[in-house]
């Protein structure tokens, strides 16, 4: 029996892809922030936390931008060449906006906004897949910091636990990750729990633009190419 077509599944999460006038909108926003600006900032950054990084952004709120997003477009609007950059020598800017990075429009002084990024250090709870930073084993014995509620619960994620008189008790010692190998799911909600953070988020400058000006912070395998464009 063929299916009715009035029974057709619609998913309300469905979303209109962002088209070129998204993409228009963007690139022109940033053409007036860098006219509006004194200099042009590419950074990195590592461990991404959205409400943090909202947080840092809010306190620069008033002397700059920040634009993060696709870095295929950021480079169309600053311009791939000498040919085609809106202002000379942000082609080189350009460049550097490869993987996680993201771009800076200020008129905050360069000792500031250097202050500012090498002061910058947020603590979070690691996600499942990051690397772990270090060993982390629990011993046998009780687990006096979790309630007679949280047994099954700490059972499901792999610990060998009991209830021993009303007292979590681990039965063997136990490790939750090893150093240097990918945290998995039962890992990151253990480190939750334990109340132990991993992940750093941390924002690195990489190259500053003026119109007098050009300058690299990090040194890569490309940089020489940079310099002779």
């Amino acid at each position: 029996m063929p299916k009715s077509k009035r029974n057709k599944q619609v998913t309300l999460s469905k979303t209109k892809k962002k088209g070129r006038e998204h993409k228009e909108a963007v690139v022109n926003t940033m053409k007036q922030a860098i006219e509006n600006h004194n200099s042009v900032y590419v950074f990195s950054f590592e461990n991404m936390r959205n409400l943090k990084f909202k947080e840092f952004r809010e306190k620069l709120k008033s002397t700059s931008r920040f634009f993060l997003g696709s870095n295929k477009v950021m480079q169309v609007c600053l311009g791939r060449s000498a040919d085609d950059e809106i202002r000379p020598g942000l082609h080189k800017v350009s460049k550097l906006l490869r993987g996680d990075a993201g771009l800076l429009c200020t008129n905050l002084p360069k000792e500031e906004v250097e202050r500012l990024f090498n002061e910058y250090e947020e603590y979070d709870f690691a996600r499942t897949g990051s690397s772990v930073t270090e060993k982390v084993e629990l011993k046998e014995g009780p687990l006096e910091q979790f309630t007679h509620e949280m047994e099954p619960f700490l059972r499901k994620q792999g610990m060998p636990v009991r209830l021993n008189k009303g007292v979590v008790e681990l039965i063997s010692d136990f490790v939750v990750c090893e150093e240097g190998k990918p945290l998995s799911p039962e890992a990151a909600r253990i480190l939750r729990l334990l109340g132990i953070q991993m992940a750093t988020f941390r924002l690195c400058l990489i190259c500053r633009w003026s119109p007098d000006d050009f300058e690299l912070y990090i040194e890569g395998p490309d940089d020489s190419d940079i310099e002779s464009a």
